[in-house]
């Protein structure tokens, strides 16, 4: 009884060190982009939204310089999947 109860512990330890790793081994793309999650990107000051694609696991943000009299917006990317299980939100955030 003993020992299974103690191979049980270990074995719920390992799991939980393992599904740790996991999640800390991975980029904020990544996160996003395979599990859900959220994400915040700041633009640089004077910096304007222009497109946003991803390329595998790497996320692309295409800016422009801003104008004078523009105003700062945030865009708010969200996944919907097909059981709405594992969805994303990138948001972009202009100064």
């Amino acid at each position: 009884m003993f020992e299974a109860l103690a191979f049980s512990f270990i074995f719920a330890f390992l799991g939980i060190v393992l599904v740790c790793a996991c999640i800390t081994s991975c980029t904020d793309n990544q996160r996003v982009r395979r599990m859900g999650g959220d994400q915040t990107i700041t633009l640089d000051p004077g910096r304007r939204l222009e497109n946003i694609t991803w390329k595998e696991d790497h996320l692309w943000i295409l800016t422009k310089q801003a104008h004078q009299g523009d105003t700062a917006t945030v865009h708010v990317f969200q996944e919907k999947s097909a059981f709405g299980v594992i969805e994303g939100t990138i948001t972009i955030v202009e100064q």
